[in-house]
């Protein structure tokens, strides 16, 4: 006889990014088999990016800790976010057929609707209403339990978040928009008067609704049961990142997301490469990176050189030769990640 499912719901009475995170993996980690949990949280002014994303490029890291912000980099891919009181964030976690993430997102969408409000997914990650997005979803996996988490945003403060977020140009003209804001609402302003609390009542209901009404409270970790990983996601070296010296770099934006390689090249080959990327698979930026070490360098691409006379528009012809070359070598890389992978 199998055993019976189980249904969870966690909630964090934590507002520290690097505590509520690792929480979040300790729950993914250690899932007993046969169980889903629920983990609702909330991080108090922080911008959190994905697992392969180079933070000076998503956000004004600087404007951040002048405030007291926090900078947070999660295990899943994706994009940059912001997080404040006025923000739930919610985690799915489940193994097997109990992880289903369209069924994780009718959770959503039920909470929604108890208050009017009619929510579609959309695009890659996005969960909108009315045309603009007030959740974006990310995910990842330790072991065979996966964890599929996202944000609410009910009551956010969008100046705060055009503060410090960037968006690069290539992601505005792929969305066609032409700020943060814009994208961009809070629940609050399609209910009048809506709270965190009340949204995190609809969504365990909602939660109960799906496990048929046999849902338990499952008590918050001791923190120092996942303490190492706290310490490792708070940590210089996981924030920050490491820049090795990089001779050539090429973008690029494709339907799984953009990324940039950064690309160091000895005797025409390629010796070394990083990957910044906001792919929602969290592990192909990297994959990706290590395959292409080795790799014999387009010829045609040339080292910087200082120009000796200047043509049209204050550049010489030979910067304006090598911007086109990068171009033409930019493209080359298109078919081989766009065979890569496509959320």
């Amino acid at each position: 006889m199998k055993d019976r499912k189980k249904f969870l719901i966690c909630e964090s009475r934590f507002t520290s990014p690097y505590r509520n995170l690792a929480a979040e993996e300790y729950l993914t980690r250690t899932l007993p088999d046969n169980t889903s949990i629920m983990f609702l949280w909330q991080n108090d002014n922080t911008i959190v990016i994905g697992k392969n994303q180079n933070c000076y490029a998503e956000c004004r890291v600087a404007e951040l800790a002048a405030d007291g912000g926090h900078l947070a980099r999660r295990l899943s891919g994706g994009g940059a976010v912001r997080h404040d009181m006025g923000n739930l964030c919610f985690s799915f976690i489940a193994r097997g057929e109990d992880y289903d993430v369209q069924r994780q997102l009718s959770v959503i969408a039920a909470a929604c609707r108890e208050f009017g409000i009619d929510a579609q997914p959309t695009g890659r990650n996005d969960i909108t209403a009315d045309g603009a997005k007030f959740s974006g979803n990310a995910f990842f996996s330790v072991g065979d339990a996966h964890c599929h988490h996202g944000t609410v945003l009910i009551d956010c403060d969008f100046g705060a978040m055009a503060r410090y977020l960037t968006v690069k140009k290539s992601k505005l003209q792929a969305k066609g928009i032409e700020s943060v804001r814009s994208r961009v609402v809070n629940l609050n302003t399609l209910c009048e008067g809506l709270t965190v609390p009340a949204f995190c009542a609809a969504l365990r209901r909602a939660y109960a609704d799906m496990a048929d009404g046999e849902v338990a409270e499952l008590p918050l970790p001791d923190p120092s049961l996942y303490a190492e990983t706290e310490k490792m996601l708070s940590s210089p070296e996981w924030l920050y990142g490491t820049n090795p010296p990089m001779t050539d770099e090429v973008s690029g934006r494709f339907p799984w997301g953009g990324i940039t390689l950064r690309m160091s090249v000895s005797g025409g080959r390629i010796t070394d490469c990083t990957a910044d990327s906001d792919a929602l698979d969290p592990e192909m930026p990297a994959a990706a990176a290590r395959a292409l070490v080795g790799v014999q360098r387009n010829p045609r691409l040339r080292k910087r050189h200082r120009p000796r006379h200047r043509g049209r528009h204050g550049q010489s012809p030979l910067l304006r030769r090598r911007r086109r070359i990068q171009r033409r070598h930019s493209l080359s890389l298109c078919g081989y990640f766009s065979s890569v992978k496509k959320e």
